[in-house]
């Protein structure tokens, strides 16, 4: 996921390079963890019925909508339509396990729900736009309006202590809002919306990537304040929003009109890849130091 985000951010200021290096490792990871995915399900029932239940199972259909929505830009609709279906099979199931098992003081993960349901509004929209199909558009709506929803719901079961102690998944907390206002701000590029309903997508699209930054702005703060240093595998969910929320920024800044969103995006989306260096090369030394 955090790979893949960051391809399309590599990809919009232009670093077309950087960027298909990005996703090269995007999908030889994703084509690793869906063997690991069809291992479980086939060989493992009972261990994949156990992940299945837990907000972390929804990184597959996540995953698997970023690196579609980066094909996409790239060209490839074939491939990208390919995992949009694919992503829509396993979302239902996958969700209704999770939402079955949501308790109180939930760690970040617990918006993957969000996350999830927005990838699938940010592949459709893309699609929708670079195909011409209508119903996708209205598709890729109906997703950001129950993500939408669903943060909501996530949000009332986040424990924001996890702010101050968590070990990299509380960033999700903001990453989501970020991929919300990714979502809508494809649907705004979209020519499908017009007049009132436009404007509306504009403005829920500013507000939503406002909280967004908002949102980094205090987790940033709480990481000074309450340093959690050495590698854990939860800090690549904290990757991952830092590359949403420049990539959102990206994003929006045409649609919307909001001009300055694009050389904040950039600046964020360097710390993004700095993020991603440091984190990749905090696991190397953690492999070779033997640490679990």
């Amino acid at each position: 996921m955090a790979a893949g985000i960051i391809s399309m951010g590599l990809h919009l200021i232009g670093r077309d390079g950087l960027s298909l290096a990005a996703l090269a490792g995007a999908g030889a990871l994703w084509i690793l963890l869906a063997a690991d995915f069809g291992y479980r399900l086939i060989g493992d029932r009972g261990r994949f019925r156990a992940e299945a239940d837990t907000p972390a199972a929804l990184t597959a259909v996540a995953a698997t909508t970023v690196l579609g929505a980066r094909l996409s830009l790239l060209g490839r609709q074939p491939a990208a339509a390919a995992l949009l279906v694919l992503a829509a099979a396993l979302w239902p199931g996958l969700l209704l396990r999770v939402l079955r098992h949501w308790r109180r003081r939930m760690p970040g993960v617990v918006f993957l729900v969000c996350v999830a349901t927005q990838g699938l509004a940010v592949l459709a929209a893309v699609l929708a736009t670079a195909t011409g199909r209508e119903w996708l558009a209205w598709a890729a709506l109906a997703a950001f309006v129950l993500g939408l929803l669903l943060y909501a719901e996530a949000l009332v079961r986040f424990d924001f202590r996890e702010v101050l102690t968590g070990a990299g998944d509380h960033w999700v907390a903001g990453g989501a809002l970020s991929i919300c206002a990714l979502a809508g701000s494809k649907l705004v590029a979209s020519p499908v919306w017009a007049g009132t309903a436009h404007t509306a997508l504009r403005t829920a699209t500013l507000v939503l990537l406002g909280l967004a930054l908002a949102w980094y702005a205090a987790l940033l703060g709480a990481e000074v304040l309450r340093p959690r240093p050495g590698y854990d595998i939860r800090r690549w969910a904290t990757v991952f929003p830092l590359g949403m929320t420049a990539t959102a920024c990206l994003s929006a800044a045409g649609p919307t009109g909001v001009g300055w969103l694009r050389p904040l995006g950039e600046v964020l989306l360097w710390i993004a890849v700095a993020a991603w260096l440091l984190t990749f090369t905090a696991l190397f030394v953690a492999g070779r130091r033997g640490t679990p």
